[in-house]
Formats: C-alpha cells, structure tokens, sequence
C-alpha cells in the first residue's frame, strides 16, 4: 500500500468508526435508567452489558493487543469479556455515566492509535471491529423492543394499501454460483468463496406477508400437527405458542413481512402452503447472481453502494415496511427485499465453507458450527450499514424469535 492510499484508509475507516458509534451513542441515550443493567429475556445479556462489552473488546484488542498498553479497568474484564460470566450474572453492572465515559475514553485511545496503525496488516481487523459493534447495537434493539413487544410498532401503522398477492415466485435456473465472499470485510463464516452448482429451483419474490400468515394462523396452523416437525410441535405445546411475537392483530400491516416467529413456525407455515424454506445457497444466488454475466454482486441490485431508495436498514425508518416498497433493491432474478426488513431464516444448518479459517479468534464463529443454529440471511430494519451484504451470514437456535426474522418459501 502507498502512503497515500494508507492515508485514505486511515481517513475511511475514522469516518466509519465515528458514524457507528453516534449511532451507539444513540442507541444510548434512548434506553430507560431502571432496564439498562436488567436481563430483560434469558437469551440476552443486559443492554448496558452489551455497551460496555464494545468498549471492552476495542481496549482488549486495539489498545492491548496492538499497542501493547495496559488493561484498562482490569477489575471489569471477567464482567465485560463474552467468555467471562453466564449472562444471568451480568447485571451488576457500573452506573450509565461510567459506561459512557468507558466509552468515550477507549474511542479517545484507539482513534490516537489509528494514526500509527498498521493498516496494511490490521485493516481486516479494523473492519471486523466496526461490524462488532453493529451486530451488538442490533441486540439491544432486540432487547429495547422486548420490553414493549409490540408497542411501537402498534403507533407505526399504515394506511392498508390494496390488496395484493404476495405469495409469487421466480424460477432460478440450474447452473454454477460463486457463495461467499473473499473480500476485505468478509466475516470468518462467509471464506473461502467457491464455485458451486444449484439445480433449478423456485423461491418467493416477496417474504412472507402478515396477511400471508393470518391464513396459516386463521386456518388453525398453531393446532394441526400435521404442519410441524416432531421437535416444532414439541417445542410450541411446551411454550404454548399461537402467534409471532410481534403479531398485532389488524390488517394494517397486512403487506408487511411477518417477524418474530422461530425456525419452527417459518418451517410450518412452509409445509401449509406446500414449499419449504430455502437453502442459504438457494438464497444467496437468488439475491447475489446475475446468470447472464455469471457476475456475483455485494447486494441484489449490484455493486451500487446501498442508500434508502433501495432497502430499510439502519434504523431510518424505525419499523417494517410493505414488502413491496423499493423496486430499485430487486435482485437480478427480481426478488424484493433480500436485504433489510427482515431477517430471513433458512433450512441450512450454520457450519463452516471448506477450508475454513477461524477469525479474529476460534469463538466468534467455530464454537457455533454445532448442528444445532440454523443460519439466517439479508438483515432488518435495524440492521447497520457494515453487515448489510449479500454473502452476510446470521445465525440462531431454531426455537429463537426475539429476532427481528421472517423469512421466504422455496420448491
């Protein structure tokens, strides 16, 4: 690298760095005094916990790791490190105040250091940093939404737009793909690329709508076993499930995806209208592929850098949209909303491309390849800008649903 592209790196990833924490900072100011260090669900840490977690991880690796400087605040480290207590006990947790200035100090040191960074050698990490960040920001607004579930998104109501069918799907012809990503930003799971080859198939245009969904439920989807797998069906009488999460029972958001439901009630309402979910190959050559130039794009409409016109991300609107708002975010085979909106579960299990190697350390994806989380696709409404790729891969327990997740059928 020259001194003048280093020095424009330097410059990117400030901004990048900068823009992601006011959206922190934010995210913040917004969470009530008396929730922050409470664990609002038992699948989640805190949301202070999760605050002071992103500033323990840049100390911990930029400031200590690179710059060889001392801990900051090692009495803390057990109770900030993710490998450190059981989420049940980190609650005890210093004042808002503390966290922020945490915050602010750590940022001060790291941006001090940038100056002299590495890039050459560190600009992977640099970037898997500010994608940390994001990922943790989008927890919290999971948790920040779980204490009122389907409160705000009651206040965000639309006029009801005509009605229209949603459930039309496109053929995606056999032939060879490229999944994966080798790029700079990649996250561990998405390396190596490599070439593979898809028989034909069909999946939806559109993910599937509330109004979709209210058939399955008024046509007693939640009673009839015959829909559910073994474990599915377990797993809702136990819980005593009868509806997403999130559902708010008016035909308002009839157009808008469905979210809040598990892998089993995604899987269920598959087999009602006789698909089934796709595979995340399926899924990443319907949003990534273009067969007519056999060329594989960073989002479905192509390399064009994503702003609002083409997906709802980022918090910018603050709630689902109709699955059908933005024709400039098609994919090539003309798939709707493939990012943003909402998560999208798949039928494959989250494991490792051949020739896997783990990044920055074993734990952040390795520990997770156990045949028990099923990997999800294409971001939320929430989602930051640096995870927001079509190669992008999340993953959860199949009996989840505090996510913001819905998904698309496939045959």
């Amino acid at each position: 690298m020259t001194l003048a592209s280093v020095q424009l790196l330097k410059e990117l990833l400030f901004n990048d760095l900068q823009i992601c924490r006011d959206r922190t900072l934010n995210l913040l100011a917004i969470i009530p005094s008396d929730l922050f260090s409470q664990q609002i669900h038992p699948d989640f840490s805190p949301m202070g916990w999760h605050f002071a977690h992103i500033a323990y991880t840049e100390a911990f690796w930029i400031l200590e790791k690179f710059a060889t400087l001392p801990a900051l605040f090692p009495e803390y480290r057990r109770l900030f490190a993710a490998d450190g207590l059981p989420k049940t006990e980190r609650q005890k947790l210093p004042s808002i105040e503390f966290i922020t200035e945490y915050l602010d100090l750590v940022r001060s040191k790291v941006l001090f250091y940038l100056e002299i960074a590495p890039l050459e050698k560190q600009e992977r990490f640099w970037r898997w940093l500010i994608q940390h960040e994001s990922q943790h920001n989008e927890t919290i607004c999971y948790i920040l939404q779980l204490t009122n579930p389907t409160g705000n998104l009651a206040k965000k109501e639309q006029k009801k737009n005509p009605s229209k069918n949603f459930g039309e799907m496109v053929e995606i012809p056999s032939g060879e793909f490229i999944i994966g990503n080798d790029g700079i930003e990649a996250q561990d799971n998405e390396r190596p690329s490599y070439l593979i080859e898809l028989d034909t198939y069909w999946i939806d245009i559109y993910p599937v709508t509330c109004g979709e969904y209210r058939e399955f439920m008024e046509t007693g989807g939640y009673q009839k076993s015959e829909f559910w797998s073994p474990g599915g069906w377990q797993w809702k009488e136990k819980q005593a499930i009868s509806q997403p999460l999130y559902w708010i029972d008016t035909h308002h958001r009839d157009d808008h995806p469905v979210y809040g439901v598990s892998w089993y009630e995604a899987q269920a309402y598959a087999n009602f209208v006789g698909k089934r979910l796709p595979t995340e190959m399926e899924w990443e050559k319907a949003a990534s592929w273009n067969s007519q130039t056999q060329q594989k794009y960073i989002y479905p409409w192509g390399d064009i850098q994503l702003d609002q016109t083409r997906c709802n991300f980022d918090r910018l609107i603050g709630h689902t949209t109709p699955v059908n708002t933005y024709p400039q975010g098609q994919s090539f085979y003309g798939c709707y909303d493939m990012l943003g909106n909402v998560w999208e579960w798949t039928d494959s299990w989250f494991k490792g491309y051949s020739d896997f190697t783990p990044y920055p350390y074993q734990g952040y994806s390795q520990v997770y390849f156990d045949n028990q989380h099923r990997v999800l696709r294409g971001g939320s409404w929430v989602t930051y800008p640096w995870i927001l790729r079509n190669s992008f891969r999340n993953w959860y327990y199949p009996t989840v649903r505090e996510i913001f997740a819905g998904f698309r059928c496939a045959r």
